[in-house]
């Protein structure tokens, strides 16, 4: 419990905890905007696909011209384009592609800017960035919830302004200690370290919309779907930091197993598997920055395009039949539980600095 409360006195923690409302705040603007467009339109999944790929995908090239540029501001960069991008959507609400592209780019700028500021003060640790990925979650019931009550669209760009002192507070820390991620095994070939990681982040992506939740009928329990997840992307990085990185990964994926298969119908079991299954985030981006150990950027862009290339396939094949998809859980979480077991490595000099 001594080492678990310490992580929140991690030097420079701050970023995480001022990106965490800077993520917030993102999603709570992109999904208002996301439920709005879609609502009752026949471009329904048309819409969110775009999304993804143009917010994902991007992220790396965008982290990649950051980590050669650290001095560039891409969050206030980011928080201009989501204005812009309300601008022509309030403007111009029947054509909404360029509004669309611009709102993608914005959250792909911001969120190459929270990935930056909490890995370089981290000090190795993953509760930086974790608490920052965690706030997006949370963003998202956010502003699917504020999208459906009578909140004009107009409201949403003096709550991005908010987010402009956050990320300039946040770019006053200037540490510059990625190279202290020292968690992957180094006996392996840093190229298959790369691709199993981003395959473990295919392979949440997918999960994720796979869960058998049957019980989520009503807002409150769709509420609280996301906001477990949020908790748990947190608690990933932050129970890391206080028990190693190896110990949570492989066992946060094993334990989810049995609370994501036998929850379909049962609430609480189901949100206890959701929270496991949510840890790993943090993890498989401390593999990555292990790698990359001065381009933070492009390691946090290996982690959103893996999520792109899970995602992708749900808006062309939607597998409904409860025994595939438990099937499916218990095969792939034991496939993630193996092959993180491989990529870290088996000593850990980073935890007992807490």
């Amino acid at each position: 419990m001594y080492k678990l409360l310490n992580t929140f006195k991690l030097k420079n923690i701050q970023c995480g905890y001022l990106y965490f409302y800077v993520h917030f705040i993102t999603e709570i603007v992109c999904f208002y905007y996301l439920s709005k467009v879609t609502n009752g339109s026949y471009i329904v999944w048309f819409i969110p696909f775009v999304y993804d790929a143009f917010a994902f995908v991007p992220q790396g090239l965008i982290g990649y011209i950051n980590d050669k540029y650290p001095n560039l501001n891409t969050g206030i960069i980011g928080t201009i384009l989501l204005i812009i991008s309300y601008i022509l959507f309030l403007l111009f609400p029947e054509n909404i592609l360029l509004s669309l592209l611009i709102l993608c780019f914005g959250n792909a700028f911001i969120h190459i800017s929270g990935a930056e500021c909490t890995l370089r003060n981290s000090e190795g640790k993953l509760s930086h960035s974790a608490i920052f990925v965690g706030g997006g979650s949370f963003g998202v019931i956010t502003g699917k919830v504020l999208a459906s009550t009578s909140l004009l669209p107009i409201f949403m760009i003096p709550l991005i302004i908010t987010m402009i002192p956050f990320i300039l507070l946040a770019s006053t820390y200037k540490s510059n200690n990625i190279n202290k991620f020292d968690y992957a095994n180094s006996k392996m070939s840093p190229y298959l370290i790369v691709l199993l990681s981003v395959l473990v982040v295919i392979v949440r992506g997918y999960m994720g919309y796979g869960i058998p939740t049957s019980w989520n009928k009503t807002l409150l329990q769709t509420i609280l779907l996301f906001c477990i997840m949020g908790v748990g992307k947190c608690l990933g990085g932050i129970l890391s930091d206080a028990y190693g990185i190896r110990k949570v990964g492989i066992l946060s994926t094993l334990l989810a197993i049995p609370f994501l298969c036998f929850g379909n119908k049962i609430m609480i079991i189901s949100l206890i598997g959701v929270m496991f299954f949510s840890m790993t985030m943090s993890i498989t981006l401390a593999l990555l920055a292990s790698v990359y150990k001065d381009k933070p950027g492009l390691a946090f862009g290996f982690t959103t395009i893996g999520l792109f290339l899970g995602t992708a396939p749900i808006f062309f094949i939607n597998i409904t039949n409860i025994k595939i998809n438990i099937i499916m859980i218990i095969l792939l979480s034991i496939l993630c539980s193996y092959v993180l077991a491989k990529l870290i490595k088996k000593e850990e000099k980073n935890e007992s600095n807490i």
